[in-house]
């Protein structure tokens, strides 16, 4: 038998027949799914300092479970003493298991751990069914080692639904246990 992440089973088995009856749509394929999460961490002043670029690195792969890819920048720009090429950022795209995995992470796990949290923003939709989070400190995954951290990060998560509006997007997630504020 071959492994089945907890928050998958629990899509297929209850939110898919209930997303299916609350919108009423006839073909089981139509309904809404995650199709992907891409998690991104900007950082510009990786451009001066290499060793910071490296450290989340590290922290990304380890939080995500697979390597991530390096980004550079596109063009040059002068005030920001930024030259074509140069390192910027990181990112990862997540996909299948892994990225059952991780969300079920960040719902049950990473999430309660903000400080003064009091859910996420219902606002952060795109129009296309898509949601955006940005998390200030890397250190509410439990993967991160305290003690190891020069400099805190934060990260853009963009969770790609299938849905073709908001509304459906809202409900796969709310479904799913996303904490949205009242």
């Amino acid at each position: 038998m071959s492994y089945l992440p907890r928050l998958k089973e629990t899509y297929k088995d209850t939110i898919l027949p209930a997303l299916q009856e609350e919108f009423k749509i006839a073909n089981i394929m139509a309904v809404p799914k995650i199709e992907k999460v891409v998690i991104n961490m900007g950082l510009g002043e990786g451009t001066r300092d290499g060793k910071i670029i490296d450290e989340a690195f590290e922290e990304l792969a380890m939080i995500a479970g697979q390597r991530p890819k390096i980004t550079q920048a596109k063009k040059s720009i002068a005030n920001f003493k930024l030259r074509q090429g140069m390192k910027v950022g990181i990112k990862v795209t997540l996909r299948g298991s892994k990225m059952w995995d991780f969300l079920d992470r960040l719902l049950n796990i990473a999430l309660p751990r903000v400080r003064d949290f009091r859910g996420v923003s219902r606002k952060s939709f795109d129009g296309r069914g898509n949601y955006n989070l940005g998390i200030r400190d890397e250190l509410i995954f439990p993967e991160i080692d305290y003690s190891k951290i020069t400099q805190t990060k934060g990260m853009n998560i963009t969770i790609v639904t299938s849905a073709e509006d908001d509304e459906k997007a809202f409900a796969l997630l709310k479904q799913l246990g996303m904490p949205f504020a009242k």
